[in-house]
């Protein structure tokens, strides 16, 4: 690594970008050794920058063939050209155009960043800092330019040439050569670059916007495997549709290309117009895939198309705010693979992938915020407290505030910034205005670390009628972080009485609850009127906070709220917590042995098999014991392997003899 940049970046250090470039033509001419790459780049030194100043471009590992400053070379004083970076002293007062003329080795490239050439494709990977490898350019996500893009390929070779936009010009050369013009007219950062040239197949349909428009759909892959694509289109569809419905989102341009090649180095990437993916997660054949399979192509197809608006046509105005896009487009994708499946199934898969993940990172020494306030190297802030608290972030937000006023909040937020690079603090900001509500405190969820703590205990007086819900909220120390403030925590919650219905909330003052208890101090009490039984709490309902709860709840209260709640999740984490505690218990190094919590789970499990053919996916998870992994975490260091392993399966032997009939009934249903 250079030592500049293993200098730590600092969020208090971001300057405005200088120099401003607001249009970039590139002829690329593709070579699998000696790719030539001129870039005509419209320059302006930006207003707030100092007078004079000399002007630098990022590179890395370039060789400079050519400059030209409005067509004329520049005398040899007049720049300074490194493999790292290009400076031009004394820059000319006003606009220029600047020509540069690099030679690249994609065949070398084995980074896999900037331009390569794998199996005979010529490839691009530019997010987060690839561009610079391609041509000189201030390569930061705040620098938004149009882009033209003249591509040239031996036409045997590179039969397909695809490129950011639309199809402006295309045609053959002599010499066996052929070459494509691609004009994307909206501005974008150059992590959003892209280029595919090879020799691929392509899967075609069309798509009719909301507007009428039709748009144009490829999915290009290795021949052969054409027939594996008809699931990832059909999904691509569905996104864009449920893009318009859910948050107003037409797609605008006239083309979207995928590009699904097996040596493809990232997961995906949402390049304007032209999204690149590994090829996994966009082949498919019911033979050979499982639905966890098709579910991961729906989601990552969706994730992608997503980031067209949140990502795209409104970026970030610096890498710190990498959740603004990557969280925001998480919660979005999951939102459609909700609607497109069983939404309680889908939410207990996220908070699981949630809780093994972040939650286990936000424990350890690599703790940070999710927007984090420094760092070394950026690629190691695409994380699991970046992508999955980010998304849990915009979630609870949502519930905070209810969701017609997130839904105002979200329109403000596309119109007031399309075309912008933008903060979290804009973001927010659009919510508050759009509430009415003061988010300040809410801000925190961006800048502490760790996962807050929510200890819950509840009162009951059968005198008064009155139900007492005391709640704690605690913030261990984490890196860097070693006091932290109370938190806005919404806890979206219910009351359910001894029948198993939900009953009224309302105050002493005879106020009515909206279903959601903001816990805003250290410590928070709500007392409910009209209770004169005790009715069971159901509180974070939908994991509508990422934090760890500690409740009062018994295993009778567990069983109960397994059998009868009317929150799809909460009644699998009851089902969970009593499987949790009964194998911590009997997994424990000292023998001690399980009570009779078996017995409450077998009950609760019969009740969920009962009205299983409603939602068949949820039966399915309800029925699947904590792993032992699961078990591990909760013993904490004293884990005895051997002990997990024979607990979990004594228990599985419990459960089936208990629902032995009750599971063959619902098998033949």
């Amino acid at each position: 690594m250079r030592s500049e940049q293993a200098k730590p970046v600092k969020l208090s250090d971001y300057r405005v970008a200088d120099p401003v470039v607001k249009t970039v033509h590139l002829d690329i001419v593709l070579h699998p050794t000696a790719t030539r790459v001129i870039a005509a780049l419209d320059v302006a030194p930006h207003p707030q920058g100092l007078p004079g100043a000399p002007l630098v471009f990022d590179g890395d590992g370039l060789t400079l063939a050519a400059i030209a400053i409005d067509g004329r070379t520049p005398a040899p004083e007049a720049f300074e050209a490194t493999a790292d970076r290009l400076v031009i002293h004394n820059p000319p007062a006003g606009p220029f155009r600047l020509t540069l003329e690099t030679v690249v080795d994609p065949q070398a490239n084995t980074q896999l960043m900037g331009l390569y050439r794998s199996s005979g494709t010529w490839c691009t990977q530019c997010e987060a800092e690839g561009f610079r490898r391609i041509t000189y350019f201030p390569d930061r996500p705040d620098v938004l330019a149009v882009y033209t893009t003249r591509i040239e390929a031996e036409k045997k070779a590179a039969p397909v040439l695809l490129g950011n936009g639309n199809l402006v010009e295309a045609g053959d050369l002599p010499g066996g050569r052929h070459y494509a013009v691609w004009h994307d007219p909206h501005p974008k950062p150059s992590y959003l670059f892209a280029l595919v040239g090879g020799d691929l197949a392509e899967v075609s349909d069309t798509f009719t916007t909301r507007s009428g428009r039709v748009v144009k759909l490829g999915i290009f892959v290795e021949h052969g495997k054409e027939d594996r694509c008809a699931y990832a289109m059909d999904a691509l569809k569905r996104s864009m549709r449920w893009d318009e419905e859910a948050f107003g989102c037409e797609y605008d341009l006239d083309v979207f290309n995928i590009v699904a090649v097996s040596d493809f180095n990232m997961g995906a990437m949402e390049n304007k117009g032209l999204n690149i993916f590994n090829d996994k997660y966009v082949l498919a054949l019911p033979d050979t895939a499982t639905d966890q399979d098709y579910a991961a192509i729906e989601a990552i197809i969706a994730h992608e198309y997503f980031h067209n608006w949140t990502g795209n046509r409104i970026t970030c105005r610096d890498w710190f705010q990498l959740c603004l896009k990557e969280g925001l487009t998480v919660f979005r994708d999951q939102e459609f693979s909700g609607d497109m499946r069983s939404r309680a199934v889908k939410r207990i898969a996220d908070v699981r992938l949630l809780k093994s993940h972040q939650f286990a990172e936000d424990a350890g020494p690599l703790s940070h915020p999710v927007r984090p306030e420094t760092y070394h190297e950026i690629n190691n802030f695409y994380t699991a407290t970046v992508y999955e608290k980010g998304a849990e972030i915009i979630r609870a937000l949502k519930v905070l505030i209810g969701p017609e006023a997130f839904r105002r909040g979200m329109d403000l937020y596309l119109a007031r910034h399309d075309g912008d690079a933008a903060t979290v603090e804009d973001f927010i900001a659009c919510f508050a205005e759009a509430s009415g509500r003061d988010l300040t405190q809410f801000f925190l969820w961006y800048r502490q670390s760790g996962t807050p703590q929510v200890a819950v205990a509840t009162r009951h007086d059968p005198v008064a009628g009155t139900f007492t819900v005391d709640l704690k909220q605690t913030h261990l120390p984490t890196p860097g972080q070693d006091v932290k403030q109370p938190m806005v925590i919404p806890l979206a919650f219910g009351l359910i009485g001894p029948d198993g219905a939900e009953r009224s909330l309302f105050t002493e003052d005879g106020k009515a609850v909206p279903g959601v208890i903001a816990l805003d101090a250290a410590q928070k009490s709500v007392t409910f009127s009209g209770h004169p039984t005790r009715p069971v709490l159901s509180i974070n309902r939908g994991f509508s906070a990422p934090v760890v709860l500690k409740t009062d709840l018994t295993a009778a209260d567990l069983g109960f709220l397994a059998r009868h709640d009317g929150d799809a999740y909460n009644r699998w984490q009851a089902i969970q917590t009593l499987a949790t505690n009964h194998l911590v218990t009997a997994s424990r190094k000292d023998g001690t042995h399980a009570d009779g919590g078996a017995e409450i789970l077998g009950e609760a499990l019969a009740a969920v098999l009962a009205d299983a053919d409603r939602d068949p996916a949820f039966a399915a998870q309800a029925l699947t014991l904590p792993s032992e992994s699961d078990i591990a975490r909760e013993l904490g260091a004293d884990v005895d392997p051997d002990a997990v392993l024979a607990a979990r399966r004594a228990l599985r032997l419990a459960v089936r003899s208990r629902l032995d009939t009750a599971l063959s009934d619902a098998l033949t249903r």
